[in-house]
């Protein structure tokens, strides 16, 4: 008789030991025969359940690395035995018989045992062996039970615990139990899910049984008995490529994760290239875009690689999606099977002094795991680390180092070399001690912006799947500075097939790994992106100068600093985020419960404005991250640097790859194509009225996608004469002239009482002749170039109308004379009447157009500030509270100031009425634009 893994052994039934013929639990003497965190909780229940363990037999230690059974039994103070092998050349050794004996053990356990027994141990317990395997006996007799429970497709999985015979699992079955077998099932999952928490107990209750005299004895019978090969040895783990989808998908989880299904890649070159294959999952794919294909050896379907994964085409023409291979000792991602081919190998680091005190710490954790001498080569599984030792050490890495790892890094790094490189770019990551390339390892095309004293390396490709790539076709689009009207580089011009290609990446990571990441997880990793952009303001502000025409003073404060705020308040969202309980009239008897749960809705897409780039890709994007959705955002044609130096920052705070993707171009083909992507469930929008009228019929017609609109706006500030004038004439500028007039809320018009008309506008133009118009990285600029020519153009023929119209241009009107660039000049209209083209339709430019009223009709002026089809944001300056207030309930907009403007914050909600669109951005209310309620009701 022999047992491995599975046990084995010959039964002499339960002994009396009692005088109602049954054993007392005090007469129980037990052996633990085994090895494993599986024998040791079960060395631990049995203990709690108060039985006698009078010794404990494993394996040898592996260098000075003993088994977790006999740790665990020497910290209760029980006998260890460690043999190296209990037969020689077939023949018991006598004095590891000895040994046993000198116990007195009269029940044997055999857990998880990986040695052969002999019959001399099985038979010298008078109550018997009992062994644990993991199969529903006779099914799957053998080494590798679990596997081949997956690999035969069985519907069924479950274990048994009998009792030991002279064959091989053939003993009477004390018990079973079972579970079904999920689609998604693999050996690891199985193991943890069923087999491992339910044996561990049974085992216990199969010794309780033996205890009471009650446990049966059910022969085994041999119709459909199968026996199947051990998988422990390689020449069984080679996957036969040539079957159905099914079996191959069933092979591969059948040896996940250990040791993996083998296969041979055939390269281009001739090579031969073993490699094992995890993650599989059958696919409904039928076409691919951007694939390669990808050759193993004998089979006789292709195979391809694109950045899903590899497609394995079974011979009924389905598909197998394979996630992850490991090649030599190491993991990589599927889809980087090409790239990694073809990869040099890493630079080594030179490490700081601080860096130097870390590898010694992490070195010192390796050397407690393993008990071996560390060394850059030391292969962390190869020295017999399992499972437990890699959940020790990445805990103690982070809490130690306090570093961001999980059990994928060790997988994808696992000698000691590569391990602490990656742990050291993890340290540095959000710093500025290495360069961008070397610190988030990606090799992208970039243009060095040299301005502001500072010398800037800018992503110049898309963001997509955690990449930077060209689009299809190296399809490009020039990027011009306002201020010289030169092109600063060329950036990536999506394709909709490109976009294709980021939703479908945005899809993956959402259904995948996205999910596995906590809510609280979630919020730190915000919280690490908020600190890198805080690190990294000065950069971000001199991009957004130049490629907006910002000035850098405001872009500094609002344009990122406003986009930091927003980062770290949805990061305190993100583990705050709840559903609710609700009474509800239940039919009696029965009971109900009724709760809801709010969930991130999917994909989102973002399409956001030239105005305050990284702003409003911010405003909505934190939110929506933080609510758990990916995203897609497109930000503005012209001005795209900002975001795409935002991807660069997001691998540096560790977000996934997926999880946010960036894709640059054009709005008509880009824009459009998120618009009409079935994959995408939110679009939010910023822009203007006629394009956000065509984004919603094409996200109705697509497939009725949740939108969010902020568009247009014409916003009323009313001045009153028992106003502070100097405030109202201070903020009345900046309501229309802040950030160039490109300002959503921009004061559009403004209504000025008679009795301080003309001392405002006096004031106003008094004020706006002080102002700087120049070089926006100057520190005393207060007004910088247009966004871009087009721009110019419109605020040139909007101003046309204005006088063509009747209107009175007190100021401006035109562009800056003698100046490079696209300057305008900071406008003023007086007697503009309600039925102009200028008082009904925004400028989007530094253009102030003023209108007088009487005081003495306050509905009237309430009527005239709402006589627009817009309603974003207004305001009112008065010292009169009522009035003020009054003012506020009756104006039809989503925003209103009193006594300031553009007083804006990331608590408070943001979004307007009418055609100005709806829904929020900002403030709690905004997580409800990326959150869906789900209502569940038990009845109990």
């Amino acid at each position: 008789m022999s047992t491995a893994v599975n046990g084995a052994g010959k039964t002499n039934g339960v002994h009396n030991a009692s005088s109602n013929g049954h054993p007392h639990p005090e007469d129980l003497k037990i052996a633990i025969i085994g090895q494993s965190n599986f024998a040791a909780e079960v060395l631990e229940v049995l203990l709690e359940r108060e039985h006698m363990v009078v010794g404990v037999f494993t394996i040898a230690d592996k260098g000075t690395r003993e088994d977790i059974l006999a740790t665990t039994a020497r910290q209760h103070r029980i006998p260890v035995f460690k043999f190296p092998a209990w037969r020689r050349k077939g023949v018991p050794i006598p004095e590891v018989l000895e040994q046993y004996r000198s116990v007195g053990a009269n029940l044997n356990v055999l857990p998880f045992c990986s040695q052969f027994i002999p019959m001399e141990v099985i038979d010298g317990a008078s109550f018997g062996s009992i062994c644990y395997h993991p199969s529903l006996l006779p099914l799957h007799r053998g080494a590798s039970a679990i596997s081949w429970t997956l690999i035969n497709g069985d519907e069924r999985a479950g274990f048994s615990i009998f009792w030991a015979d002279d064959g091989l699992d053939t003993g009477p079955v004390l018990l079973q139990k079972q579970c079904p077998v999920y689609g998604d099932d693999t050996l690891d999952s199985l193991y943890k899910r069923f087999l491992y928490p339910e044996g561990v107990m049974s085992m216990a209750d199969a010794v309780d049984m033996i205890a009471a005299g009650t446990a049966p004895k059910i022969p085994q019978t041999e119709i459909g008995a199968s026996y199947d090969p051990a998988l422990f040895r390689e020449e069984n783990q080679y996957v036969d490529l040539n079957q159905s989808a099914v079996a191959v998908f069933n092979f591969i989880r059948g040896l996940d994760s250990v040791p993996g299904a083998l296969a041979i890649v055939e390269t281009e070159s001739g090579t031969e290239v073993p490699v094992r294959l995890f993650g599989a999952s059958l696919s409904a794919r039928r076409t691919f875009a951007n694939a390669k294909q990808i050759q193993f050896k004998g089979a006789t379907e292709p195979a391809y690689v694109c950045k899903e994964g590899i497609f394995i085409t079974g011979t009924d023409g389905r598909l197998v999606k394979v996630k992850r291979l490991k090649r030599g000792n190491k993991v990589i991602q599927a889809s980087q099977w090409f790239e990694q081919a073809n990869a040099k190998p890493a630079a080594l680091l030179e490490l700081t002094e601080k860096e130097l005190e870390s590898d010694a710490i992490l070195r010192g954790i390796w050397k407690a795991i393993l008990k071996v001498e560390i060394e850059p080569e030391t292969d962390f599984f190869a020295c017999g680390a399992g499972s437990m030792d890699v959940v020790r050490l990445v805990e103690e890495v982070k809490d130690t180092l306090e570093v961001p790892i999980n059990n994928e890094t060790l997988f994808m790094a696992p000698t000691y070399g590569e391990f602490m490189q990656e742990v050291v770019l993890r340290l540095r990551s959000g710093t500025d001690s290495v360069g961008v390339g070397a610190n988030i390892g990606y090799d992208f095309r970039h243009v060095v912006v040299k301005a502001n004293r500072r010398e800037i390396v800018v992503p110049t490709q898309m963001f997509v799947g955690g990449r930077f790539v060209d689009a299809e076709g190296g399809k490009t689009l020039p990027i011009v500075n306002p201020t010289t009207e030169q092109v600063i580089c060329d950036v990536a011009c999506a394709s909709k097939g490109d976009v294709d290609e980021a939703v479908k990446s945005a899809d993956e990571a959402f259904r995948t790994v996205w999910t596995n990441v906590s809510a609280r997880e979630r919020g730190q990793m915000m919280f690490r992106l908020a600190e890198l952009m805080e690190q990294h303001k000065e950069e971000l502000a001199t991009i957004e100068s130049i490629d907006s025409g910002a000035v850098y003073t405001l872009a500094l404060k609002t344009h990122v600093g406003m986009s930091i705020d927003a980062w770290r308040y949805y990061a305190g969202w993100t583990d705050k985020i709840e559903g609710t309980t609700i009474p509800v009239s239940p039919a009696r008897p029965n009971h109900v419960l009724t709760f809801t749960k709010r969930e991130p809705i999917g994909v989102c897409a973002l399409i956001t404005p030239w105005n305050y780039p990284l702003m409003m890709l911010s405003w909505k994007m934190a939110a929506c991250i933080a609510a758990g959705n990916t995203v897609v955002i497109k930000p503005a044609q012209v001005c795209p640097l900002t975001a795409l130096k935002f991807a660069e920052l997001t691998v540096r705070a560790g977000f996934p790859p997926g999880v946010i993707n960036v894709v640059t171009g054009t709005g008509s083909l880009a824009g459009q194509a998120l618009a009409d992507h079935p994959l995408v469930r939110k679009l939010g929008f910023t822009g203007s009225t006629p394009i956000g009228k065509r984004i919603m019929a094409s996200c109705g017609e697509s497939n009725i996608k949740k939108c969010s609109m902020e568009l247009g706006g014409k916003s009323p500030l009313v001045i009153f004469a028992d106003c502070d004038l100097e405030k109202a004439v201070r903020l009345g500028m900046s309501s229309v002239f802040f950030n160039k007039g490109e300002n959503c809320i921009a004061a559009g018009r403004l209504f000025v009482e008679d009795r301080v008309h003309d001392e405002f506008v006096r004031k106003v133009v008094k004020g706006i002749r002080t102002m700087k118009i120049g070089d926006p990285l100057d520190r005393a600029t207060a007004h910088g170039p247009q966004n871009h020519l087009a721009h110019l153009q419109k605020l040139q023929e909007y101003c046309t109308v204005g006088v063509k119209e009747g209107a009175t241009l007190v100021c401006g009107g035109k562009r800056v004379p003698h100046l490079k660039g696209l300057f305008f000049e900071p406008t003023v209209f007086t007697d503009v009447e309600d039925h102009m083209y200028i008082a009904q339709e925004e400028s989007f430019g530094p253009i102030m157009v003023i209108s007088k009223f009487h005081s003495s009709d306050f509905d009237a002026l309430v009527a005239r500030a709402n006589n627009t089809e817009y309603g974003l944001a207004s305001g009112v300056f008065t010292k009169d509270i009522q009035k003020a207030l009054l003012f506020a309930e009756k104006v039809e907009a989503g925003t209103v100031f009193i006594n300031t403007y553009n007083k804006t914050d990331v608590a408070a909600p943001f979004g307007g009425f009418k055609q100005s669109g709806f829904g929020k951005d900002l403030g709690k209310e905004a997580l409800n634009e990326y959150l869906k309620t789900k209502c569940v009701t038990v009845e109990y």
